[in-house]
């Protein structure tokens, strides 16, 4: 796929990767709230931890997309905005430790199971698969720290 900028053609990332950044914003945003909204110092600082691991693959996501001549993603979706709201509401009514643990736990299962279909299904190209097959493994450490907090403070 290319487009035509400014009289230059430039390969442009799949909609596939585009959406795997767009995931991985929301998932950083996630963490940022979770952080904001633990009580517990522990718990505050392992999240701040991943969340500056999930900055970091972030920022390698970004950094394909612009080399292919896509905007960065800067922004989250309406999907992550929407969670970010309801987890603010569910806030309300449980603690704070038990409830960010809990948000983070399905915002890693869905983010991991969102990047283990994209590997199966074939739609990225080389390059983007390999950045895809890296970013996964901090995405499935991810994964496992959720379920490991989510059983913590359940």
């Amino acid at each position: 796929m290319c487009s035509n900028i400014k009289g230059k053609d430039f390969p442009m990332a799949s909609s596939t990767f585009k959406s795997l950044t767009d995931t991985t914003f929301d998932s950083v945003e996630g963490y940022r709230k979770a952080a904001d909204k633990a009580k517990s110092a522990a718990l505050k600082s392992a999240l701040q931890d991943r969340l500056e691991q999930r900055e970091k693959t972030l920022e390698r996501l970004n950094f394909h997309l612009q080399s292919e001549g896509d905007e960065l993603v800067t922004q989250g979706t309406v999907t992550g905005a929407a969670h970010r709201l309801w987890t603010e509401i569910s806030n309300l009514f449980e603690n704070g430790d038990e409830a960010a643990a809990e948000r983070v736990e399905e915002g890693e299962d869905y983010i991991a199971g969102k990047f283990k279909a994209a590997l199966e299904q074939g739609n990225l190209n080389s390059i983007e698969r390999t950045i895809v097959e890296e970013c996964y493994a901090e995405i499935r450490a991810g994964e496992r720290f959720g379920d490991m907090i989510a059983h913590e403070y359940d």
